[in-house]
């Protein structure tokens, strides 16, 4: 009876024995499968421009964004006192705080002049190293007439170190929204750029910028992706090409480190007209660059990002004064 009782325990050892390495074997098997979740990316799109409707386009691109990266989306404007946009009021972007917990910041700002409280937030987060996007514009992102000190900083040097350039000219407003004036095309050796994904030639409504040629240059290590051909110029009426050529880069990317000695990605673009964004690969370069600039470019299809609306997108066109949409207040992007 005791040898029985003895066997007994030899055997209910031995049958715990194998069931916890069974179990730790599924344990290790789970784990080793289990694929750990991305963290979801928080983009806040900066928006504040009194010419191109930056308060229609960026909220359309933030709801992309959400819907393809799943990512949390904060899209900021100029207020007035009611709480209603306002562009046309250069010194107040509410709720810049939120950039102290964004992953990427997508700025498209003419000219502002925000106070020093609010325009901390800005630098702040351009001098931590994360990456940046950034719209036509952004080149002349700030402009403080009535202070030389910051102006000094600001109106030129800032654009020109984060975005490889400040603002220089135009090749003149030709036809606002009635035709197409810049013909995009991808710059020689570029076709594989996983920003360029799904790229078809173009025509844009946005005059073409220089950024290039002549007594300019783009700064840092911008490395253009397309360049864009001006098909009516003033410059060239004027005689002036040498100076101002009818080819210029219209999207580059770039990188930046700040002051905490983190370098960023930058990707940036002087295409931006409201009209433009009605075309499918303008919003596709727009949200590939958001891809790539957050480290996500392997994540990118070889047809480019899914950029279909699901409801129509249509701005106001471009132009100063009260040409855009009245009595608006921020709508959650859904």
């Amino acid at each position: 009876m005791q040898k029985n009782n003895v066997f007994l325990k030899f055997l209910i050892v031995c049958s715990m024995g194998i069931l916890t390495l069974s179990c730790g074997e599924k344990k290790k098997e789970v784990s080793e499968n289990t694929v750990e979740e991305e963290p979801v990316p928080h983009i806040v799109f900066v928006t504040g421009d009194e010419e191109y409707r930056s308060e229609e386009s960026m909220p359309m691109l933030a709801k992309l964004a959400k819907r393809e990266l799943g990512a949390k989306v904060t899209v900021l404007y100029a207020l007035d006192s009611l709480g209603f946009i306002d562009p046309n009021r250069t010194d107040h972007i509410a709720g810049l705080e939120a950039l102290k917990t964004a992953d990427l910041m997508v700025m498209f700002t003419r000219f502002r002049n925000l106070p020093e409280n609010e325009l901390k937030f800005i630098t702040n987060y351009v001098e931590s190293g994360r990456p940046i996007v950034g719209f036509r514009t952004s080149t002349h992102a700030f402009m403080y007439k009535n202070d030389s000190t910051v102006g000094k900083i600001y109106n030129e040097a800032w654009p020109t170190k984060i975005f490889g350039q400040q603002w220089i000219t135009h090749h003149g407003h030709f036809d606002d929204g009635k035709f197409p004036v810049t013909d995009i095309s991808i710059r020689p050796g570029q076709e594989e750029n996983p920003i360029l994904n799904g790229f078809e030639p173009f025509a844009a409504y946005s005059w073409l910028y220089h950024v290039d040629g002549g007594d300019w240059k783009l700064q840092g290590d911008s490395n253009p992706i397309l360049m864009g051909h001006s098909t009516k110029s003033q410059h060239e009426i004027d005689g002036d090409l040498d100076k101002f050529p009818l080819d210029n880069p219209v999207a580059w990317t770039k990188t930046y480190t700040g002051t905490s000695g983190k370098t960023a990605r930058v990707f940036f673009t002087t295409v931006g007209h409201p009209y433009d964004f009605k075309i499918p690969t303008v919003r596709k370069i727009a949200l590939n660059g958001i891809y790539w600039a957050l480290g996500k470019e392997k994540r990118i299809p070889e047809d480019g990002v899914n950029v279909s609306l699901e409801e129509p997108f249509e701005p106001n066109n471009s132009g100063f004064g009260q040409k855009y949409k009245q009595n608006q207040k921020p709508k959650p992007i859904l």
